[in-house]
């Protein structure tokens, strides 16, 4: 419980040493910083694969007497976000994408063990060599369950090229169109689009139909990233 206490707040800082002039100063936000942070959100929304300082160019190209730390600045105000996507080669349905703002290997594990649970035991798992993959604990795991793990080369992309192939559609189709300015509102849009993933959208590789009705119990090949 918060607790509050009845003291003035020139004896606060003598006590804690901190100068009263800190206490009391408030930052102060440009007058064309809201301005500048929508064209910059605007812009990284039409250009979703530019960095901050391609954004900086064409912010320049509008008329923005603007540098590239200013723009950095309020770039990093988003903080990143990392998905774990699972996909079943065989049906090509996207079992899982579970956004956080870091993935470790107990999330991955976490992750895995309800995907079995409810789909059962795969034969063989693919998947880069993330340290969330590599990580002794998910390897034991894997070997105990008698699962086989098939990670790629580094640097090899081609190597897992369903994945691959579903991160693109992924990038084209939801990150590069959306800004999320919450977590809980990039999972509740992700799953949104996973469900139309497999329930709606037409696969050319499944004569045009989608994954999920085409989805058959048994044994998986799975693949993640």
């Amino acid at each position: 419980m918060r607790k509050t206490l009845a003291v003035s707040e020139r004896r606060a800082c003598r006590v804690l040493g901190q100068v009263r002039r800190t206490q009391r100063y408030t930052p102060r936000m440009a007058d064309d910083e809201v301005l500048l942070t929508t064209s910059i959100v605007s812009l990284a929304r039409h250009y979703g694969r530019y960095g901050y300082r391609r954004i900086t160019a064409l912010l320049r190209t509008d008329g923005w007497q603007v540098n590239h730390k200013r723009v950095e600045r309020i770039w990093r105000q988003g903080r990143p976000l990392k998905l774990l996507n699972v996909v079943d080669e065989f049906t090509r349905e996207c079992l899982a994408i579970e956004v956080a703002r870091k993935q470790s290997a107990r999330d991955v594990l976490r992750t895995l063990a309800r995907l079995m649970l409810r789909h059962g035991i795969p034969k063989h798992i693919r998947s880069d060599n993330g340290p969330e993959f590599v990580a002794k604990a998910v390897r034991d795991w894997l070997s105990r369950l008698d699962v086989g793990t098939l990670f790629i080369e580094p640097g090899s992309p081609w190597e897992n090229g369903y994945i691959e192939s579903f991160n693109g559609k992924l990038r084209d189709e939801l990150l590069n169109r959306e800004i999320f300015t919450t977590l809980e509102e990039a999972k509740v849009l992700t799953e949104g689009w996973r469900r139309e993933y497999n329930q709606v959208r037409p696969h050319s590789a499944l004569g045009y139909k989608p994954p999920a009705p085409e989805a058959v119990s048994g044994p998986l090949s799975a693949t993640a990233s």
